[in-house]
């Protein structure tokens, strides 16, 4: 059975995520390590780190991600913005490494204008860069994102993530979070049985079905092959109900944690109506 769960605010302190987890009976979680807004944070003290790890192992010690920062671009052209993304970047991994949490998810960025070519290789270079730069932190697994391919977004395409994995010198640390929503919107019909195999049989044959680690759970808005990121709740949207049974029961992921990022009030009251749903989707 999936491990199904949400991304959470860490509004009051990073440990207050696993409160909030737990309100909705989530099984994995998903959250920012600072605010994702701003560049420069305090670091994370030894009683920030102590709390985060003890309410963690209270919550049950179920997987967890940090997702980075939407300011970090690290394909882009402009070396100065560039060589600042990389910091924080690096930063990021740091963050993740002190948490102990294994995973990292990031965009894999926008090419501004350079070219997806130029593109991508400017964000395996600063990838490498940021491992690099946060050597101490080894045990980090990166794991890319599958984006709409929105604007002069990078990612869209499997073939544009395994040039990354591919390419990079720490390619052993770098896997795959696949976004329902983003791969929708990007082309792959996850609608349907036929739709649903082919992706996943195309995922296999290009990246390696070994790399899928993460799964972010949200219906879209947009149609097939929009190119457009606007997450809807489960069966609300283009993808509808019959995808989300397909992923459910799937048992290549029955141990995968999944994540939703769907618009949410503060008393979380969508995210639980969102997860019985799925729940009531998995076939005894």
């Amino acid at each position: 059975m999936p491990l199904l769960g949400a991304h959470m605010s860490i509004e009051g302190g990073l440990h207050k995520a696993f409160e909030r987890i737990s309100l909705i009976g989530g099984q994995s979680l998903q959250i920012f390590s600072k605010n994702q807004r701003q560049w420069r944070v305090p670091e994370l003290s030894p009683s920030e780190i102590e709390k985060f790890i003890e309410r963690w192992e209270q919550w049950g010690k179920g997987p967890v991600a940090v997702h980075d920062s939407y300011l970090i671009n690290l394909a882009n052209p402009d070396k100065k913005k560039a060589n600042r993304a990389v910091g924080a970047f690096a930063e990021e991994i740091r963050r993740s490494d002190q948490l102990t949490i294994p995973y990292l998810i990031m965009h894999p960025g926008n090419h501004v204008g350079s070219g997806p070519a130029r593109g991508l290789q400017q964000l395996t270079a600063n990838i490498d860069r940021a491992f690099a730069l946060a050597d101490d932190a080894k045990s980090i697994m990166v794991l890319l994102e599958t984006t709409a391919g929105q604007g002069t977004g990078l990612g869209a395409s499997f073939e544009e993530l395994t040039y990354i994995i591919t390419h990079s010198e720490f390619n052993e640390r770098l896997g795959v979070c696949f976004d329902t929503c983003h791969a929708f919107a990007a082309g792959y019909d996850i609608s349907s049985a036929a739709g649903y195999e082919k992706t996943f049989t195309v995922f296999d044959k290009i990246i390696g079905l070994e790399r899928l680690k993460f799964f972010h759970l949200n219906d879209s808005k947009k149609g097939l092959g929009s190119r457009v990121d606007r997450h809807e709740h489960i069966g609300k949207g283009k993808i509808g109900l019959e995808g989300f049974r397909l992923l459910m029961n799937d048992p290549r992921f029955a141990e995968h944690p999944m994540v939703l990022e769907t618009p949410k009030e503060k008393d979380l009251k969508e995210d639980i109506e969102n997860l019985k749903l799925l729940r009531s989707l998995i076939e005894k």
